[in-house]
């Protein structure tokens, strides 16, 4: 009878196919498998990055449309703010005009009444309803009937203050005296202020008269 060794035929053809792939080889396959790996790895890493910046500068773009439109809401709301604090301005200045219409039409007119000859006015500054008023005069006579007749006017409240004099030489008009006077501006047209209650009539009636 005659044996054949299968386990020694398959050990042959074993050999024989692994000596088809030297171990360089097989070395330099696995070192290409990882590189190609690594490659695809940074790669898709690198696309991932640009996918997220693109989406960033898409957001970015978005923002600043965004804030140029309010950018110019605020710029309208400030003009509205302006314009409107300028109406209210206009609107006081009228309200106050209106109030005091009378009073200045009168304070010129007595003032122009009060200024006798040789006499001109350089300045007047107002604070409330006092108001100091500078000239000059060529004498001091001039100054004495100026500040009486504004006493004696009904629109100014008595006393009238001499601020301030000084006198200087001119070579042609002589002496020359520069004025200051103070003067409160009274009303006489205004409506008289409610007449303040009896000191003894506290809540309680006259008493009865005596029969």
């Amino acid at each position: 009878m005659i044996r054949i060794n299968l386990l020694a035929v398959d050990r042959e053809r074993t050999k024989r196919s692994g000596a088809l792939i030297p171990a360089g080889h097989r070395l330099t396959i696995a070192a290409s498998l990882i590189v190609l790996a690594t490659f695809l790895g940074v790669g898709w890493w690198f696309w991932s990055l640009r996918q997220t910046s693109a989406r960033l500068d898409a957001d970015i773009a978005k923002g600043e449309i965004e804030t140029q439109q309010l950018r110019s809401v605020l710029a309208q709301v400030q003009k509205f703010e302006a314009r409107k604090a300028q109406l209210q301005q206009r609107v006081s200045l009228i309200e106050q005009l209106r109030r005091g219409q009378n009073g200045p039409v009168h304070l010129l007119d007595e003032l122009s009444k009060a200024i006798p000859d040789r006499l001109w006015l350089t300045e007047m500054a107002q604070k409330g309803d006092d108001f100091v008023i500078s000239g000059m005069t060529t004498s001091l006579t001039g100054l004495s009937d100026f500040v009486g007749n504004l006493e004696n006017s009904s629109w100014f409240k008595k006393p009238i203050d001499i601020v301030d004099s000084q006198v200087s030489t001119d070579a042609k008009a002589g002496d020359i005296y520069k004025f200051s006077i103070k003067a409160t501006f009274n009303n006489p047209e205004a409506p008289p202020p409610p007449p303040a209650p009896a000191a003894g009539a506290r809540g309680r009636g006259a008493p009865p008269a005596k029969k």
